[in-house]
C-alpha cells in the first residue's frame, strides 16, 4: 500500500485535547511539519502563556518554556539576544496579544530576529468564551449577549496591521485554516517567516485565523465557514510584510 501521509516525528503521539473542529492542532501540526523540514526542531524553543495555546507543550518533541500571559515577544527578545543560535517561536492567541500588545510592537519595532505566532478566533477560548480583543461588531460572546457594540466595547484590534507598520518587521503574513488549500498556504507562510529569522533579517510574525466551534456555538462544518464569510472580510489574507514577487516563486 502506497503511503501518502506520514506523521513528522516531531509532533508527539499525545492525544490532541482540542475540541472537535478546533483548528489549534492545525497550527501546531504545520509547525511541526516545518522544523522538520528545515531542519530546525533541535534548535528551536517554542514560548506558550495560559490558555489553549499551553497544552501545545505535549504535543511536540521540542524545547518549550512557559511564559506569563501574552509575553512571548518579551521573553523571547531575551532568550534571542542570549542565545543567537535558537529558533524562538512564540505560540499566542487573541487573549495573549490583547494583553501584550505593547511588548509584541516593541519587538517589532526593535526588528527582533524572532517568530510570532498569533492564532485569532475573536474568542477568549480557555475560559468560556468572553469578548476579546478581535472579536468582531455584533459578536455573540458569554460577556456581549446582545453583541459587540462598538459603541460600548471598542472596536476589533488589528494586530496584525499595527505590527506592520513597525519598521523591524521582514516578514508578517495572515492566513486562514478553514479548509485544505488555505492550510498549505498558511505552511507556506510559516516557512517564510522562519526562513526570515533563520536568515538574522528581523522580526517575523504570522496570524493564522482559526475556528472555536464550542464558544460560537457551532458545527464545525458551520464554523469553518464563519471563518471564510465573516472572518476573513474583517481580516484579510496574503502577505502583508515581505511577500514574494511573481518571479520569486517561480
Amino acid at each position: 500500500m502506497k503511503v501518502v501521509f506520514d506523521k513528522t516525528p516531531v509532533v508527539t503521539d499525545h492525544h490532541f485535547q482540542f475540541c472537535p473542529g478546533c483548528t489549534h492542532g492545525i497550527t501546531i501540526r504545520l509547525i511541526g511539519e516545518v522544523l522538520e523540514q528545515m531542519g530546525l526542531a533541535n534548535r528551536a524553543v517554542g514560548l506558550v502563556g495560559d490558555g489553549c495555546m499551553s497544552w501545545s507543550l505535549q504535543y511536540l518533541n521540542i524545547d518549550y518554556a512557559l511564559v506569563l500571559y501574552g509575553r512571548g515577544a518579551a521573553v523571547g527578545t531575551g532568550l534571542k539576544r542570549v542565545n543567537p543560535g535558537t529558533i524562538v517561536y512564540a505560540l499566542e492567541g487573541d487573549g495573549d496579544l490583547g494583553s501584550g500588545v505593547v511588548e509584541l510592537l516593541h519587538a517589532a519595532s526593535y526588528g527582533e530576529p524572532i517568530t510570532m505566532l498569533f492564532v485569532n478566533n475573536t474568542t477568549m477560548g480557555m475560559t468560556h468564551g468572553q469578548m476579546a480583543a478581535t472579536s468582531l461588531p455584533g459578536q455573540v460572546t458569554t460577556t456581549t449577549p446582545g453583541g459587540r457594540d462598538v459603541r460600548r466595547d471598542g472596536y476589533p484590534m488589528d494586530f496584525s496591521s499595527l505590527v506592520a507598520q513597525q519598521g523591524g518587521v521582514s516578514y508578517l503574513a495572515r492566513a486562514s485554516l478553514h479548509d485544505a488549500k488555505h492550510i498549505a498556504q498558511a505552511k507556506t507562510y510559516l516557512k517564510r517567516a522562519f526562513e526570515a529569522q533563520l536568515e538574522g533579517r528581523g522580526f517575523s510574525m504570522v496570524e493564522f485565523l482559526s475556528a472555536c466551534p464550542t464558544n460560537w456555538k457551532m458545527q464545525p462544518v458551520d464554523a469553518a465557514r464563519r471563518v471564510a464569510e465573516e472572518m476573513i472580510p474583517a481580516y484579510p489574507i496574503g502577505e502583508l510584510v515581505g511577500g514574494r514577487t511573481a518571479r520569486e516563486e517561480e
